[in-house]
C-alpha cells in the first residue's frame, strides 16, 4: 500500500505543477495573443479595403480616360455621346460636367436614373467649385470634393481632373458627381463581428456616413477639452490623416468611453489611395474582451481537468489495490471478454456509421436490429415488427417484393439484389439498391440482412452537377456577350437618341423607326444585365433582415403590377416572424421575381398570395415563404426544368428564362431551399425555406 501511495503523490504533484505552469504560460503570452489578434484584424481590414482601393483606382482611371478623350480632336456631339456611354455604364455616376479653361460650363450630362431629380440635386455648387480647383492642379491629379451640403445622401462626392490639350481653345476640366456608397460598401463586412467599430475618414478628413456614430462624435470633439479623454483616438486620427497604416493599442478606460466595452482594444488602419494619392483612410477598433474571456475559460478548464484527473488517479489506485489479489484468477477471463466486447463494438460502429440502411431479420421475418441510417426514418416500434409494420406508408407491392427477396436469399443461401428500383418506401420519389444477404452462421436473432441503399442523394447530386454545368456555360456566354456587344450597343443607342431628337421625336415619319431601335437596344441591354447577374452572383453577405418590413416595401410596386394585370394580390406576412439571415437586396429580388411571375401566370381576375410562417429545416429554425397563384400551371414534364437557365413557358419575346435561375442560385447561396408544386389549370406554388438569423431564445419568442 505504501509503495503505491508514493507514486500517486508524485503524480499529483507533477499534475499540479503542469497546471500551474500552463496558467503562467497563458498569462505570460497574453501580449502575444493580443498582437496576433491585431494581425488578424489587420489582415481582415486589408482584405476588405483592397476591393475599395481597386474601385477608387477604377474611378481615377475613368476620369483620366475622360480627360484624355476630351483632349482628342472631335466634335461636341462625339464627346457628348462618348461621355454619355461612360455615364450610363457605371451605376455610381450621377452627372458629368465639362468646363473650359475659363471655368465656364461647356457640357453637362445626367444619367437616366437621376433625370427626374431636381437640378440642384444633380448639379450642386460643389460640382463647379471642385472643377475650378482642378484647373490649377497638376495634370493627372484627381481633386475630390468634401461631402456635398444639402445632398439627400452623405455619400455624394465630386471628382475632377484637368484636361491637358494643346488644341486652340482646348483644355479645361471634367468633373463627375459620384455616389460613393457602393464603392465603400465592402468595408461593412469588417463590422459584422461583435465589439468592432469602423471609422472612415474622407479625403478632407471628415468621417463618412459609414463610420460608427460614437467614433464620429468623438472625432468632432478632438479639438475640444473632451479630446484629452481619448488620446489613443487622437493619435489614430493623426496617423490616418498622414496616410499611414498599421495598428495601435487603446487602453481599457478609453475603450469604454468609445463604447467598445470594458477591455483593451486594438485599432488597425490603412489608407485608401487613388494612384498614390492618400484620398481616404479607414480604421477598425476591436475589443479584446473575447480574448480575456477565452483566457479565463481556458484556465478554469485546465484547473477542472487537473482535479478530475487527480480524482481519477486516486480512484484508479484504490481499485488496483483492491483488485490486486484477484488479478491472476481473472486475467484470462478479462482478456476474452475485452476481445469479444471490442469485436462487438467494432461491428456495431461500422454498421451504425455507414450511410446505407441495414435491417437484421430473425428466422420468423421480424426485425431484430436497425442501424442508425434507417432508425430515424422508421417507426419507433420497428424493432420486433414485420416488414409491412415497419413501412406503413409504403405500397403493399413494394413491401411484398422485399419480403420475397428475404425468403429467396434465406432458402437459396445466396445474395438477391435489386438495382435502382422506385420502391417508394418513404415517399413517391424514392429509389433504392436493395440487397438481401443471408448469414451463414446466423443465430435466431439475425439470420438475414436487408441492405437499403438510398439513391436520392445521388440523383440530387447529378441534377446539381448538370445545373452547375449549365450555369458555367451561361457565365462564359454572358462574359463574351457583354464584352463584344455591350459597348457598341451603347454607342448605337446614343446615336439613335441623338437622331431622334434631331428629327423632332416620334411624330416624324422616321421617328418611329428610331424609337424602335432605342427600345430594342434597351431590351437587349436588359437581357445582357440578366446574364451578367446570373454569372456574377457573389456569395451572399447575410445580415439580419426583418421579413415583414421588407415585404411592405415591395407591396406598393406589386399592387401596381397586379392592378395593371387585373390580378388580385394578397399578402399574409406576420410581424412577429423571426428575422432572416439574408442579403436584403437579393431577398427582395427573389420575392419580386416570384410575385411578378405569379401575376404573369394568372388570367384577368386571378389571385396571387404571398405568405410566410415559421418552420424547421431539419434541426434548424427557418421561415417558409409561399408564393401561390391560381394561373395556368406548369406541365409535369416541365417541372424539373423551371430553374434551368433560358427555360420559360412564356410566349416568345416575353421572358428570357433567367429569372428563376437567379432565384434558385440566390436561395442556395443563403443556405436555403426552393421547391415548386404545380398542376395544369389549378395554379402553382413556389416554396422557400430561408434560414433565420441566429438569436438566443428564438423558440420562446416566436413560438406559434
Amino acid at each position: 500500500m505504501h509503495r503505491l501511495l508514493a507514486p500517486l503523490v508524485l503524480l499529483l504533484v507533477a499534475l499540479a505543477s503542469v497546471a500551474g505552469g500552463a496558467v503562467w504560460f497563458i498569462q505570460r503570452d497574453r501580449q502575444a495573443l493580443v498582437e496576433q489578434f491585431g494581425r488578424d484584424r489587420q489582415a481582415q481590414l486589408e482584405e476588405a479595403a483592397s476591393g475599395v482601393a481597386r474601385s477608387l483606382e477604377d474611378l481615377g482611371d475613368n476620369l483620366r480616360f475622360a480627360s484624355e478623350l476630351l483632349a482628342q480632336p472631335g466634335s461636341a456631339g462625339d464627346h457628348h455621346n462618348e461621355l454619355r456611354a461612360l455615364l450610363e455604364s457605371v451605376g455610381q455616376y450621377r452627372a458629368i460636367a465639362v468646363l473650359g479653361p475659363d471655368g465656364e460650363e461647356r457640357l453637362f450630362l445626367v444619367d437616366h436614373k437621376s433625370r427626374h431629380l431636381p437640378r440642384e440635386a444633380v448639379h450642386p455648387p460643389a460640382l463647379a467649385d471642385t472643377a475650378r480647383q482642378a484647373l490649377t492642379a497638376p495634370v493627372g491629379h484627381v481633386i475630390p470634393s468634401p461631402p456635398i451640403e444639402g445632398a439627400s445622401s452623405g455619400w455624394m462626392r465630386v471628382f475632377a481632373i484637368r484636361i491637358d490639350s494643346d488644341m486652340p481653345g482646348g483644355g479645361g476640366v471634367v468633373a463627375i458627381l459620384v455616389d460613393t456608397e457602393p464603392i465603400f460598401a465592402p468595408l461593412r463586412m469588417v463590422t459584422v463581428e461583435e465589439n468592432t467599430r469602423l471609422l472612415l475618414l474622407g479625403a478632407h478628413g471628415t468621417p463618412a456616413p459609414m463610420s460608427d456614430p460614437s467614433l464620429a462624435s468623438w472625432h468632432r470633439r478632438l479639438g475640444e477639452t473632451d479630446g484629452k479623454l481619448v488620446p489613443g483616438l487622437r493619435t489614430l486620427v493623426a496617423r490616418m490623416r498622414a496616410g499611414a497604416s498599421g495598428s495601435l493599442r487603446i487602453n481599457e478606460a478609453e475603450a469604454s468611453r468609445l463604447g467598445l466595452g470594458a477591455a483593451d482594444s486594438v485599432a488597425t488602419f490603412r489608407p485608401l489611395r487613388m494612384r498614390g494619392e492618400a484620398s481616404w483612410s479607414v480604421a477598425t477598433l476591436s475589443s479584446t474582451s473575447a480574448l480575456r474571456a477565452h483566457e479565463r475559460t481556458l484556465v478554469l478548464r485546465l484547473s477542472l481537468a487537473a482535479l478530475l484527473v487527480a480524482v481519477f488517479l486516486v480512484a484508479f489506485g484504490t481499485y488496483v489495490v483492491l483488485a490486486n489479489r484477484r488479478e491472476v484468477a481473472l486475467q484470462e477471463s478479462l482478456r476474452h471478454a475485452a476481445k469479444f466486447a471490442h469485436l462487438h463494438e467494432k461491428t456495431q460502429k461500422i454498421l451504425d456509421h455507414i450511410p446505407t440502411g441495414i435491417l437484421a431479420l430473425d428466422r420468423e421475418g421480424r426485425i431484430s436490429a436497425v442501424n442508425q441510417a434507417l432508425r430515424a426514418r422508421l417507426p419507433t416500434t420497428a424493432v420486433g415488427s414485420t416488414l409491412p409494420e415497419a413501412f406503413p406508408t409504403a405500397p403493399m407491392a413494394a413491401v411484398q417484393r422485399l419480403t420475397a427477396m428475404v425468403l429467396a436469399a434465406r432458402d437459396k443461401g445466396a445474395v438477391h439484389s435489386l438495382h435502382g428500383e422506385p420502391l417508394s418506401l418513404f415517399n413517391e420519389k424514392d429509389q433504392f439498391n436493395v440487397h438481401a444477404v443471408p448469414l451463414e452462421h446466423g443465430d435466431g436473432e439475425a439470420s438475414t440482412l436487408l441492405v437499403l441503399e438510398d439513391l436520392s442523394n445521388v440523383r440530387m447530386l447529378e441534377d446539381q452537377l448538370l445545373r452547375a454545368e449549365k450555369l458555367a456555360t451561361v457565365g462564359v456566354l454572358a462574359a463574351g456577350v457583354a464584352h463584344e456587344i455591350g459597348t457598341p450597343l451603347g454607342i448605337i443607342r446614343g446615336h439613335a437618341e441623338y437622331m431622334l431628337q434631331k428629327v423632332g421625336g416620334v411624330e416624324h415619319p422616321q421617328g418611329r423607326g428610331l424609337n424602335a431601335i432605342v427600345t430594342q437596344i434597351d431590351r437587349v441591354s436588359r437581357i445582357i444585365r440578366q446574364l451578367l447577374d446570373l454569372s456574377r452572383l457573389q456569395p451572399a453577405r447575410a445580415g439580419v433582415v426583418p421579413l415583414a418590413p421588407l415585404v411592405r416595401g415591395l407591396q406598393e410596386l406589386l399592387d401596381v403590377e397586379a392592378e395593371r394585370r387585373h390580378v388580385h394580390f394578397e399578402l399574409d406576412v406576420p410581424e412577429r416572424l423571426p428575422s432572416l439571415a439574408a442579403d436584403a437586396d437579393q431577398l427582395q429580388q427573389v420575392l419580386l421575381n416570384l410575385a411578378l411571375n405569379a401575376c404573369d401566370a394568372c388570367s384577368p381576375g386571378g389571385h396571387v398570395r404571398l405568405s410566410a410562417t415559421t418552420c424547421m429545416a431539419g434541426d434548424t429554425p427557418a421561415v417558409e415563404i409561399r408564393v401561390q397563384d391560381d394561373g395556368r400551371g406548369i406541365a409535369p414534364e416541365h417541372l424539373h426544368q423551371v430553374f434551368d437557365p433560358f427555360f420559360t413557358t412564356k410566349k416568345r419575346g416575353q421572358g428570357t428564362g433567367l429569372g428563376l435561375s437567379v432565384v434558385a442560385q440566390i436561395v442556395r447561396n443563403h443556405g436555403g431551399q426552393v421547391g415548386v408544386e404545380s398542376e395544369p389549370g389549378r395554379g402553382t406554388v413556389f416554396t422557400l425555406r430561408w434560414p433565420v438569423a441566429a438569436a438566443p431564445g428564438w423558440e420562446e419568442r416566436h413560438a406559434v
